[in-house]
């Protein structure tokens, strides 16, 4: 407990630190957010700084590693994993910025990126030792193998998470706010499967792999904290892509180690609303070439309908608390 709480202090005062250096960093190279013309809500917005993600991505990652101890093998692949899903939000943020247009990467580009990561990982999870084929039940531990269905459960776990954590980066605060709720919630998760497995005399090497996640995840907790104190409305810098890639990648990556993957959609409800709304949406589209909603993602509707921003971020967060205090709820029942 005394190292997570330490971590968890020290990941946020780096990302404090970091915040001066990433915003003359981000000054120098003139990397300001282009607003898409038709969000007219998000006008006066033109021009704020944006790479904001490499604050709680450079933190995490910093700190993280000096409070491993045993066996750490999963919590380096998910580094990797982390720094992987930066990069490519890094070129698409880098392209916006070149180009001063709200458009980076094409869509097949991000998703080709997305997919040859996704599915190193699930071929990496497939031979693992640490890992394998199976995977927990829902709130249960009880395990269940399914064979080679794990490469595209996992493959489909990493785009799902990578996309609905971009969708969801829309207001200030709002992707930041909900993606700490989330992290912390599947980081409690984690620590009461560790109780369950160290009842059960399971090997000290996986326990030590699971702790070390544990670490981690509690570090981009941190630097998320630390984030959000120039992310909170009105914000002064925007995650961008970098960071919101990467809290889908590095969250995806914590649950399937962990073999929680069937936990993420209750635990993570906002991110699956934001998903959800945007396919509801180009489909009706499609069909009917009506809309369903003013605008998606949903929280984009709420503010065409005159809601406070402030107002629909708390509320997501929220809502998201309540959520990952259910999903822990049911696996203590």
């Amino acid at each position: 407990m005394i190292n997570i709480l330490l971590a968890l202090i020290i990941s946020f005062v780096v990302g404090l630190a970091l915040i001066l250096p990433v915003f003359w960093l981000v000054d120098k190279a003139k990397a300001k957010q282009t607003i898409l013309k038709y969000v007219t809500t998000h006008k006066n917005k033109q021009g704020t700084r944006t790479l904001g993600g490499l604050i709680f991505v450079l933190s995490a990652c910093m700190v993280a590693p000096f409070f491993f101890s045993g066996q750490a093998r999963l919590a380096g692949v998910t580094i990797a994993v982390f720094l992987s899903f930066a990069l490519l939000g890094f070129l698409d943020d880098f392209i916006k910025i070149r180009t001063h247009k709200n458009m980076g990467l094409k869509p097949y580009q991000k998703i080709i990126g997305q997919v040859g990561i996704s599915v190193l990982i699930a071929i990496f999870v497939y031979q693992s030792n640490l890992v394998g084929t199976t995977i927990y039940l829902p709130w249960s531990f009880v395990e269940v193998d399914i064979g080679w269905g794990i490469i595209p459960l996992v493959i489909f776990v990493f785009l799902a998470m990578s996309n609905s954590a971009n969708l969801t980066d829309g207001l200030d605060g709002l992707a930041g706010g909900v993606s700490t709720v989330c992290m912390g919630g599947l980081c409690v998760i984690v620590s009461l499967l560790i109780g369950v497995l160290s009842s059960n005399g399971v090997g000290l090497n996986i326990i030590s792999e699971y702790k070390n996640l544990v670490l981690l995840g509690v570090c981009v907790c941190g630097g998320l904290l630390a984030f959000l104190c120039v992310n909170s409305h009105p914000a002064k810098i925007f995650m961008g892509d970098t960071g919101s890639l990467a809290l889908g990648g590095v969250i995806a990556c914590i649950a399937v180690f962990t073999k929680l993957s069937l936990v993420l959609p209750l635990l993570c409800i906002c991110f699956v609303v934001s998903a959800v709304s945007v396919m509801l949406q180009v489909s009706y589209y499609k069909i009917t070439h009506k809309r369903i909603f003013l605008m998606a993602p949903l929280h984009h509707h709420f503010e065409k309908k005159g809601v406070n921003e402030n107002k629909i971020v708390a509320i997501y967060i929220i809502i998201t608390i309540i959520f990952s205090a259910l999903s822990i709820l049911l696996c203590l029942i």
